[in-house]
């Protein structure tokens, strides 16, 4: 309940404040596993990003945030999990594993950090690792404009979704072929 009245308050704030805008939802896979990434480059992108999906989506997000008084709570209650970013997070990862086998949606902005010039940065393998273990579905979603929202509209831009089959062993190269593809989708859907 908590969840959707968070998101219906933020849509509307999105709506009527932001300019907001939202294309090719319609994309958006209805079932099964999926994993959202998007690129990042404000504060303000999960709540956009989760705005604009159809779906709960579970959200990765940096273990400094749940010690912020509040704030912690409120993006706990809003279904997202710590990660540790300086070392590999095990219980991160396997919390990231449970949703998709439940056939939930996992937000990860694979950059690892926001982008300070707005530039699309080099992606962390881990959302493409987690596909080809689960055969879940990337939807690459673009956002322009959360870092000057008050000058310009705010875009969401759902790409095409990749399918992409459970891989058993799950190879290096496999890895590097669809964390280059997820970042080709994304700065395509930027116009980069």
């Amino acid at each position: 309940m908590f969840y959707q009245v968070a998101k219906f308050i933020c849509y509307l704030f999105l709506k009527f404040i932001c300019r907001w805008e939202v294309k090719g939802r319609e994309k958006f896979p209805l079932k099964g596993p999926v994993i959202v990434v998007a690129n990042h480059v404000s504060y303000l992108d999960p709540v956009v990003v989760g705005v604009a999906c159809p779906r709960r989506v579970h959200f990765m997000a940096k273990e400094e945030l749940f010690h912020v008084p509040f704030l912690g709570w409120i993006i706990k209650k809003l279904h997202a999990f710590p990660v540790r970013r300086e070392k590999s997070d095990r219980l991160a990862l396997k919390t990231a594993l449970e949703i998709l086998r439940r056939g939930e949606v996992l937000g990860i902005f694979p950059e690892g950090t926001r982008s300070k010039t707005g530039e699309l940065g080099p992606l962390q393998p881990g959302a493409a690792s987690l596909a080809l273990k689960i055969g879940a579905t990337i939807l690459p979603v673009a956002v322009k404009n959360t870092n000057r929202w008050l000058k310009g509209r705010i875009e969401v831009i759902f790409g095409d979704p990749l399918q992409v089959g459970p891989a058993n062993p799950v190879t290096p190269q496999q890895v590097e072929d669809l964390t280059r593809l997820i970042h080709n989708c994304l700065k395509n859907l930027l116009n980069l």
